[in-house]
This record gives structure tokens, C-alpha cells and sequence, in this order.
């Protein structure tokens, strides 16, 4: 995620002499990428699993880490935090709420406040984050949150119905219309809270209810601090496309510990800047504290990572300016992970790699690779498919890459698997074919008139019983504006191409047009199929490792003949509806001496043949090509009903 940092709002967390320059070479070099540096702002990217410096704070605690290691003196102010009384129940709100959506629930009433523009400093520091200056509780909620990192709420007290709070997931259907004025239909399981009088006031972690808004007219407010369960707030915010900054925080699971913080915070501003007076009593549901995480690591396991010997001061040194506390038993270290690390530090890697990055990669000396080459693969899957994917496109073919995930009426077999929390109805279930996804693609782009083929080759997940299904590489496309006659040639030419041997063998099959299909079989064992679908495409798909095994890399080779062959053509009529590929394999089986046999036109039922007839060791007399020709003229009329 990218955030915006003020440098005079970090100097107020972060005491150091280094200029604005060399604070972003630091952090870009060993922390949070810094993009850019512009109009006292630094444009500073912050990876997914690191939502503890998506904030003023956060990025002085990180700064205040990395400067030393690069001679720069750095010490970080704390965050402050004022003496107030935390309690699981309060006189002025009752409140009952589902532990598994939210981890940490705190709230205070604030009295009397005025509510009027904020002052300049503080509408200026938000502009400066892109942040839309409203009133001063509004902008004292954004505030905390880019300060720190913890969004906060605020509600009209008065309009929080019998002062009663509960906190669920939504049922199916239900509707809240949210402080933006948008109305949204929920799916359920959303996290909701509604008031004593049943009615919505919060799409929580999201946005707050119209219902339950600050206006000109509030005069005691609510302040709200949470921590929610992310799985439902990243559900949430996809499914109802309605993305906040307090979301992406939520989302990616806030550390609980940081709730009184913004509690503080938001007492400290309210009371100074709307005049409003807070109860003594903070209400604070939190049932399962943070515990204390212990990770174990060895200093061989460290030195053997990163490729260099450090000593034991330097290590702890390093982990403790990022808030770990260590303690050394002879050469192993107990790293304690502060709460606000708990989220991205799992293991002993995730220890060396802190190290690592304080330390400083640029450090760590580089060695260029020895050894000889690896030889590559004999007859690799790699390899075969790059070969299948260049033939096509030979052949006038573009290469497509589609969604393994689809919806469930693209899924064409029973038992495929649905992903237990997909991001939305359309990418539910695991593809059992290929099929869909390359027709809708041919939808996409049907206002084209020149005729094209479109394939693809990825895997499609077979049904397995109660296992995981089973991979399948599959070739499959689609062949639009053209005809059965070339789009069947493409198919014998890859074949050809690869040497293969498999056979096309008509057979009648499900969503494909009578007598327009084909089965591609190698030694009675099907592995694919061609043939016209019923909106007019033409459809093929080929299991790629099948093909692979009946495919050879290099085709047999013939001495050229010595005698030239006799040439002829022949145009006859077939009754319609004949397979002219059978026709084609039995004019092959009638004489030896007939070398070869094409189609070279077709009109309406109308085939014209082109005859090679050749001996190899004699130049054949017109009398023995008419008696080949005789044999073939007779079996066609005998067979097929064919005639001149």
C-alpha cells in the first residue's frame, strides 16, 4: 500500500539530524521504499505484511531503527498516552458484541463538544496526506488515523438508540446506508452493530452508518476504537467493492495493543480543539490480551543465511532498536516479538531477515555462480509446450491466458472444488475445462469478421474424490469465421508437425453438432476432441502430456523416390453427409502403388482428389495407374455411392 509522510508531522515522533534526502536513501535501502521525496511529502510504498508503519509513527519507529546503522543519530518520541480508567462495563453504553469479529472493542463517551472548521495546522496536515479537511471530529478521526495507524469512530451519541450497542454479523439481505449516502444490500456474515432499537448504525471497519452521523447539531459524541477480525473486513469491503482507508488497515490485521493509543489520542485532541469534557470511565472489551510470542534462533542458522559471520552485540543490537527484546543462551537467541510484529514474524527466517535488512544487503558480498552448466531436460514438458504454442502460432493461432477460478455455471463436471472464501461469486470453483472461459472469449470478440483462433494451455482441476483433484495440462481453442475443412487441417498439421499418430475418429458427442466431431485417439485410448460447437465455433482440447507421449522429436525420414510418379486429378460427387475422411483412408488401402492422396477443392458435394501414383523401383505404364484408378473409381461407388 502507498502512504503519504509529511516530514515536519515524522519530526514530531522522530528527533535526528539527517536531512529529508538521506532519511529516504535510509529507508529505502533497509526499511519502506521511499518513491519519492516532493513538497515536503514522502511518497513511501509499504509492503502487505508490514501494516506497522502505514503511519507517521510507524515510519519514525522504523527510521529511528535503520539511521544509527547508517551513522546517523536517531531516538523516537513515544507515542503518549494519559492516565484513564479501562473498564469492561460502563454507565452510559451497554454493549454486547461477537468476540471472533472483533478482537478489541473500546469506547468513550465525550461531552459538550462544539463542532466547528479544525484549526489551520491540523487542515493543513491532513491536505498534505490527501485527505479532504470536513469538520474538527471528522478530522480529528482521520488524524489519529494516519498518526498511528488505528482508525477511529466517532457517533452521535444522541442517535445511538436506548445508548445500547450490538455487534454481529449481518443476516443475508439486510440494508444500511452508509455516511457516504450509499445504500448496500448485505450478503451476511458482515460485521454490523445495531442500536437498542434494532436499526444499523455501523458497516464496521468499513464506514459508519447516515443514521447515526456527527452533525452540526451533535453535541456529545461517542469516540470508537476497534480492532476487527481482517478476514471479514477484506470479505466485506470485496464483495461490496467499497474500498476505505480504514479497511485496508483493518484488512490486513492491526495490532490490538495500539486501541488505547488511539483512545488517548482522541481524548487529548477532542478535549483541546472541540472544548469537549471525556468520561473518567473507558470502556474496554478485550478478552484475549496479546501473549507473549518466543521465537528461537541459532546463531549458525543466522550466519548460514545471510553469508556472513556477526557477532552476538551486533545481532541484538539490531533487534532491539526494531522493539524485539533478545536474550542469548551460549549460541542460541530467544527473540520476544513485540505485538505489533506478530502478524509477519513466524519463524527463524523472518528473525535473520530483519537482521539482514538493518544490517544491509548492499553489505553482504555478492559471488558470481560456479560450475558447469546444467544440461538441460531430455524431452522436458517445458520444452513441448513451448513447441505446441510456436506451432499454432504458426498457424495464424494467439496464445490466450484465462481465469483458473470461475463461476459456478462455467463449472462442467460435479464435485469440482469451491473455495471456502472466494473473493466473489464469479471466481467461486476450480475449472474443470477450458471450455468456457475460450467461448466467452470468442464472445469478446465477435464484431470481428476476419476469421481467428484463439487457444490456451493450462491446467483444469479434475474431480478427485475427497482429494485434491487432479492437475490436468490441457491445449485447448476455439476457431471462429472459418470452416470445418480448415479448422481441422490446423489440428492434423500440429499433429503432423509433433510426428504424432493419433488417429481422428468421428463420433457423435454432447454440445457439439451432429457429425461434427471428432475424437483424437492413440491405441483406443481417447485424449481429446474437435469438433463444431452449436453456436458455430469450432472447439478443440488435447490433454498435452498424452500428446507428449505419443509424439516423437524427430519423424522418420524416406529416400527420395528414383521414378517420378504419374499426377492426376479427380473431381467426384458423395451423397451428403459422407465422412471424407473416411474416404481418405480407404482410397490409402486399396493399392500400394497409389504413393499419395489430397483434397485440393470441394463445392457443395463436389470433391476434387489429386492422385499420386508412383513404383519404386519402375516408372509406372498408363495401363497400370488405370487399373489402380479402376479399383479406387469402383470401391467409392461401391462403398460411398460416388460417382463422376
Amino acid at each position: 500500500m502507498n502512504i503519504l509522510i509529511p516530514d515536519d508531522w515524522l519530526r514530531d515522533y522522530l528527533k535526528t539530524p539527517a536531512t529529508s534526502k538521506q532519511i529516504a536513501e535510509c529507508l529505502s535501502l533497509s526499511g519502506p521504499s521511499v518513491e519519492k521525496f516532493e513538497n515536503n511529502v514522502y511518497f513511501i510504498e509499504v509492503t502487505t505484511n508490514r501494516v506497522d508503519c502505514a503511519s507517521v509513527f510507524g515510519i519514525a519507529h522504523e527510521a529511528a531503527a535503520i539511521l544509527p546503522t547508517f551513522g546517523y543519530k536517531a531516538t523516537l518520541k513515544k507515542i503518549p498516552l494519559l492516565s484513564y480508567k479501562l473498564k469492561s462495563r460502563v454507565k452510559y453504553l451497554t454493549v454486547k458484541i461477537d468476540q471472533d469479529l472483533c478482537f478489541r472493542f473500546s469506547a468513550v463517551l465525550i461531552k459538550n463538544v462544539r463542532i466547528s472548521d479544525s484549526p489551520l495546522w491540523l487542515r493543513q496536515r491532513l491536505l498534505n496526506v490527501g485527505v479532504r479537511p470536513i469538520n474538527n471530529i471528522v478530522d480529528i478521526s482521520n488524524y489519529i488515523m494516519h498518526e498511528i495507524g488505528q482508525p477511529v469512530h466517532t457517533f452521535d451519541f444522541r442517535k445511538i438508540g436506548k445508548s445500547k450497542m450490538l455487534l454481529r454479523p449481518s443476516d443475508k439481505g439486510e440494508k444500511i446506508t452508509t455516511l457516504d449516502g450509499k445504500t448496500h444490500i448485505l450478503a451476511g456474515g458482515d460485521i454490523v452493530i445495531e442500536d437498542g432499537y434494532g436499526k444499523l448504525i455501523d458497516l464496521a471497519g468499513i464506514m459508519g452508518g447516515e443514521n447515526s452521523a456527527v452533525d452540526v447539531n451533535t453535541k456529545d459524541v461517542l469516540l470508537f476504537v476497534q480492532t476487527y477480525n481482517p478476514i471479514s473486513i477484506r470479505k466485506t469491503s470485496m464483495s461490496l467493492a467499497k474500498r476505505s482507508e480504514a479497511s485496508e488497515l483493518f484488512e490486513k490485521g492491526l495490532d490490538p495493543e495500539l486501541v488505547p493509543f488511539g483512545i488517548s489520542l482522541g481524548i487529548g485532541l477532542l478535549s483541546k480543539i472541540t472544548g469537549g469534557k471525556a468520561d473518567s470511565d473507558i470502556l474496554d472489551i478485550y478478552a484475549k490480551p496479546y501473549q507473549k510470542k518466543t521465537v528461537l534462533v541459532g546463531l549458525e542458522f543466522i550466519e548460514k543465511h545471510i553469508g556472513i559471520k556477526l557477532n552476538r552485540n551486533e545481532i541484538s543490537t539490531i533487534l532491539t532498536a526494531l522493539g524485539f527484546t533478545t536474550k542469548w543462551k551460549v549460541d542460541n537467541l530467544e527473540v520476544s516479538v513485540p505485538s505489533f510484529r506478530s502478524g509477519d514474524i513466524k519463524g527463524p527466517v523472518d528473525i535473520v531477515e530483519e537482521i539482514a535488512r538493518l544490517y544491509g544487503y548492499y553489505k553482504i558480498p555478492s559471488e558470481l555462480m560456479t560450475g558447469l552448466l546444467p544440461e538441460p531436460l531430455i524431452n522436458s514438458p517445458f520444452a513441448f509446450e513451448t513447441k505446441i504454442k510456436n506451432i499454432l502460432k504458426g498457424y495464424g493461432g494467439i496464445e490466450i491466458y484465462t481465469l483458473s477460478l470461475v463461476d459456478k455455471n462455467s463449472v462442467l463436471k460435479s464435485g469440482a472444488l469451491k473455495l471456502k472464501n472466494p473473493l466473489g461469486t464469479d471466481s467461486e470453483y476450480l475449472r474443470t475445462s477450458l471450455s468456457p472461459s475460450l467461448v466467452k472469449a470468442g464472445n469478446d470478440n465477435s464484431g470481428e469478421e476476419n476469421p481467428f483462433h484463439l487457444f490456451e494451455l493450462a491446467n483444469t482441476y479434475i474431480p478427485n474424490g475427497r482429494h485434491l483433484p487432479q492437475e490436468v495440462m490441457t491445449l485447448a481453442g476455439i476457431m471462429v469465421n472459418t470452416t470445418f475443412v480448415k479448422a481441422r487441417g490446423i489440428i492434423e498439421a500440429l499433429l503432423a508437425e509433433l510426428h504424432s499418430s493419433i488417429g481422428l475418429i468421428p463420433e457423435e458427442g454432447a454440445d457439439f453438432l451432429p457429425g461434427k466431431r471428432l475424437v483424437l485417439k492413440y491405441s483406443k485410448k481417447e485424449i481429446g476432441e474437435f469438433g463444431e460447437l452449436e453456436n458455430g465455433y469450432f472447439f478443440y482440447k488435447i490433454r498435452v502430456e498424452d500428446l507428449r507421449k505419443t509424439s516423437i522429436e524427430t519423424g522418420r525420414f524416406f529416400p527420395l523416390p528414383i521414378y517420378p510418379p504419374q499426377i492426376e486429378d479427380l473431381t467426384l460427387n458423395f451423397p451428403e453427409k459422407t465422412k471424407i475422411g473416411e474416404v481418405i483412408e480407404a482410397i490409402k488401402a486399396v493399392d500400394k502403388l497409389l504413393g499419395e492422396v489430397r483434397i485440393i477443392g470441394t463445392y457443395k458435394n463436389n470433391y476434387t482428389f489429386r492422385f499420386w501414383y508412383q513404383h519404386s523401383n519402375k516408372t509406372l505404364t498408363n495401363s497400370e495407374v488405370q487399373s489402380v484408378r479402376n479399383n479406387i473409381l469402383k470401391m467409392l461407388n461401391d462403398k460411398f455411392g460416388a460417382f463422376q
